[in-house]
């Protein structure tokens, strides 16, 4: 069976900003929430489904791809594997527990649904310069990045020798503050995250002396990123677990890489294909000639046919760029001008002279030779 659409799911707009679909998400995780309809396997699953829809749509990242490329884009998996079936419905009431608001954190009865508190590190953003070569070939760079990496004198746990801890008092290692509150459909019971614990489930007793107890420090990593071919400028990458560590043994931000292009001095890009200028001088358009040109590969050698007018275009197919995940490829598209002499010395007047009644050399132009306009309309399609 074929996903629904997510923004049909959560009942909004293609235009809908970040508050409305954070809005629409709650609505729905409230109606359809597991602890209010016990043993409604129906209302489970749209509860999942739910959770998969806002995990793509409230990140800029995903909900970009999804909007231009649908379900597919995400992997088959919707909302990145996560959210795909056989949910686990611990990752949901982890990641996004505070949608609920103080007044329903791991749910109505769930106990321990919400669980320990992961701390995750926070995303990295870089900026990556590429070259045509780099874009048409897809590339392998080398980067240093300045941030946030596991402690190694405590293994990332904050402790002095690995194992300072203690259960905490207030929740009794469970991270969570349960209540029962009454209300008019009786009494439930809801969860918030432990104010002493900051919901870890454990105090350290002896702090590492190298971290302060936070588990991170500062230092530098080299990161191999793979870059596909066929990226294009403002582009973004994602490097999963390669931002910065999170505290405490927590889980690893992304490492965010923004594409930037290198303007090429001869061969300009216009999508997946590739325009270049070349200028041939009156007797080499009259006459015909064989030119070479730069190409992503090197040189090639092309004819300009007798007769050859200012503004034709030649098309080299495949010789372009290539689209990302995809082997198909843009074209080269040669724009041929014809250069007219600025300055001519007494004898080279003379010889033109000569040619300007000459009846070859009156304009006669024939449907063949299109005006601009139509050059336009072949060039676009």
């Amino acid at each position: 069976m074929s996903k629904r659409d997510y923004y049909e799911i959560l009942g909004v707009t293609k235009g809908a900003d970040e508050i409305e679909i954070k809005k629409a998400y709650r609505k729905m995780a409230m109606k359809y929430h597991p602890d209010k309809n016990q043993g409604d396997k129906a209302a489970e699953e749209k509860f999942k489904e739910a959770a998969e829809a806002y995990d793509v749509l409230s990140n800029p990242q995903k909900k970009s791809k999804y909007d231009q490329f649908g379900h597919s884009a995400m992997g088959g998996n919707g909302g990145g594997g996560h959210y795909g079936g056989g949910m686990n419905m611990d990752d949901i009431f982890s990641q996004f527990g505070d949608i609920f608001g103080s007044g329903f954190g791991g749910g109505f009865g769930g106990g321990n649904r919400g669980g320990k508190r992961v701390n995750r590190g926070s995303n990295l953003r870089v900026k990556v310069k590429l070259n045509l070569q780099d874009i048409a070939n897809g590339v392998e760079k080398k980067i240093k990045v300045n941030k946030f990496v596991s402690c190694t004198p405590c293994n990332g746990s904050g402790a002095a020798n690995g194992s300072s801890f203690n259960s905490c008092k207030t929740c009794r290692g469970s991270g969570q503050v349960t209540r029962i509150m009454n209300t008019m459909l009786g009494q439930m019971q809801t969860s918030t995250t432990c104010p002493d614990c900051g919901g870890e489930g454990q105090t350290i007793t002896d702090k590492c002396k190298a971290c302060y107890g936070d588990g991170i420090v500062r230092d530098e990593e080299v990161i191999t990123i793979k870059i596909p071919a066929g990226v294009a400028e403002g582009m973004q990458l994602s490097v999963s677990g390669k931002g910065n560590a999170g505290a405490r043994s927590g889980v690893n931000g992304d490492l965010i890489v923004a594409i930037e292009e290198e303007e090429d001095e001869l061969l300009k890009r216009d999508g997946n294909n590739l325009l270049y200028e070349h200028y041939v001088n009156f007797a080499d358009a009259a006459l015909g000639t064989q030119i070479e040109i730069p190409t992503i590969d090197g040189k090639a050698k092309i004819k300009i046919d007798p007769g050859t007018q200012s503004g034709k275009i030649l098309r080299l197919r495949g010789k372009g760029l290539p689209e990302v995940n995809s082997y198909s490829k843009g074209d080269l598209l040669v724009n041929i001008n014809v250069w007219t002499p600025q300055q001519l010395s007494k004898e080279e007047k003379k010889i033109l002279e000569k040619f300007q009644t000459a009846e070859n050399f009156a304009p006669k132009p024939t449907k063949k030779d299109k005006g601009f306009f139509d050059r336009m309309k072949e060039y676009f399609n």
